[in-house]
């Protein structure tokens, strides 16, 4: 192997399942598309894991034993950690919207093909890079409200200082919003231009994130900065500037 094609490690990718024959069969599938894969049956083997090993991404199973997947999720994201993609039996909405909720960046129903994981998969980390990498923020810092966005470090900074973190699928909607402020955007409009032509995203999907990602914003601000026009879609009322 050249020394370019070592220059970009593969990423890493830790699978949570307690049902072994699965958890390895997805591991095998993810490793023969180059993929580095780690696996875990349980909360404790996953600490131990994250402890030893940068993670980019959980495959989460939702049913565990001890610590569950939904908890194990809220926990993950409120402390800034590597993208959730969660698996459960319990496919209906409910179930979905619950994990989008607690900050997955996209979930998936059981069972699944795993061409459609490695598409999700594939989505995720790209969603994260371009957080990262090049891109309308890539490098700059954007204010609005006394809030300031790092498009580098992925990271929002509220008005008296606090550090707000964002999961990937925040980001790229906080980033659509500054690119077109005051400005109704439908949600056809925000998932085409957040998440691009991805399979199974769906309405209540882009209803949840925004959800949340208002709630951070709202918890540092008084007054309401992505408002809500029925039939019609969301609108980021506020003035951005950029250096």
């Amino acid at each position: 192997m050249t020394p370019a094609a070592n220059a970009f490690p593969a990423p890493q990718i830790l699978v949570v399942d307690d049902d072994a024959e699965l958890r390895g069969g997805i591991a095998d599938y993810l490793s023969q598309h180059g993929y580095g894969v780690l696996q875990a049956g349980d909360a404790l083997t996953m600490e131990q894991v994250l402890a030893g090993a940068p993670i980019d991404l959980i495959v989460l199973d939702l049913m565990l034993p001890g610590e569950d997947g939904l908890s194990i999720c809220r926990r993950i994201s409120e402390a800034g950690g590597p993208a959730i993609i969660m698996l459960s039996a319990m496919g209906e909405e409910i179930d979905r919207i619950l994990g989008l909720e607690l900050g997955a960046d996209d979930y998936l129903a059981k069972p699944c093909s795993p061409r459609e994981l490695l598409a999700r998969v594939r989505a995720v980390l790209r969603r994260g890079e371009d957080a990262r990498g090049p891109g309308p923020l890539r490098g700059k810092a954007y204010y609005f409200l006394g809030f300031t966005l790092d498009g580098v470090r992925r990271q929002l900074r509220a008005p008296n200082g606090v550090s707000i973190l964002l999961t990937a699928g925040e980001f790229s909607l906080l980033s659509v919003f500054l690119d077109h402020p005051q400005r109704i955007l439908s949600r056809d409009e925000l998932i085409e231009r957040a998440r691009g032509n991805e399979a199974d995203v769906f309405d209540r999907a882009i209803d949840v994130q925004i959800s949340r990602l208002r709630r951070k914003l709202h918890d540092c601000s008084s007054g309401e900065i992505i408002k809500t026009y029925r039939g019609a879609g969301y609108l980021f009322d506020a003035k951005v500037t950029r250096p």
